[in-house]
């Protein structure tokens, strides 16, 4: 919950400028007021642009939602799913994030499936567990033809907006564990899957963490509020 009107125009504009000399992928999710200002600050740059949440349902009396269909309206590519802190804050369950990732496919957004551990469950040696039930949920609810066409963000909870991030390894170890349980069930979705990590992803580390074999982008936070740090960030995965 970050920006205003001006601020907008100097980030996105600035973004924009630097997309120039890149060669990947490239979306920004603002709050759902300034999609209207991204939509128009954005066209015709290779700038995708997303949400951070949406509805799962398609309409109806849900005071304060917003449905798949009027994203795409604005001119939506991308839709976050599952953050952690729609789950830890909002109380999400894996069923919900899951019935949200069909309602965002169902309207022809790319879902971005937020998954992660928290400190305890870390420390606990659950990782493993709590990631492979996030995402077991939506293969159960969707098929894993469905990660076609979507993308996996792994967020360590206990890494996000603290300055700890996850070792190049740790991040490794969890983003191989999740392509293995997807290559289970379709060797060829999880060939293709992009698996983003985000857990305060920083220019000083974005190069090494990106180099792991498994790990090809990042959901991007803090450093996305200065264009020059996420520029910098999307030259390490240039």
């Amino acid at each position: 919950m970050h920006g205003s009107l001006q601020q907008n125009a100097v980030l996105l504009e600035r973004i924009k400028s630097g997309m120039a000399e890149l060669d990947c992928a490239v979306a920004v999710c603002p709050p759902y007021l300034y999609l209207a200002q991204a939509q128009a600050l954005l066209m015709g740059s290779v700038v995708g642009l997303g949400a951070q949440s949406v509805s799962e349902h398609a309409s109806g009396a849900f005071t304060g939602e917003v449905a798949a269909d009027m994203l795409r309206e604005f001119g939506c590519r991308y839709v976050l799913v599952g953050h952690s802190e729609r789950r830890a804050l909002y109380g999400e369950s894996d069923s919900v994030v899951a019935a949200k990732f069909v309602a965002a496919q169902k309207a022809g957004l790319l879902p971005v499936l937020c998954v992660g551990e928290t400190l305890v469950e870390r420390e606990a040696g659950l990782t493993a567990l709590v990631v492979s039930r996030q995402i077991g949920a939506v293969i159960e609810s969707a098929g894993v033809a469905a990660l076609a066409s979507a993308v996996v963000a792994y967020e360590p909870v206990w890494a996000i907006g603290t300055g700890v991030t996850a070792s190049p390894a740790q991040a490794q170890q969890v983003h191989a564990a999740i392509r293995a349980q997807v290559a289970a069930l379709d060797g060829d979705v999880a060939d293709g899957l992009r698996v983003l990590y985000g857990g305060s992803v920083k220019p000083q580390n974005a190069v090494e963490l990106f180099a792991q074999p498994d790990i090809d982008g990042g959901l991007i936070g803090g450093a996305a509020l200065v264009a020059d740090d996420f520029l910098a960030i999307c030259r390490a995965a240039n």
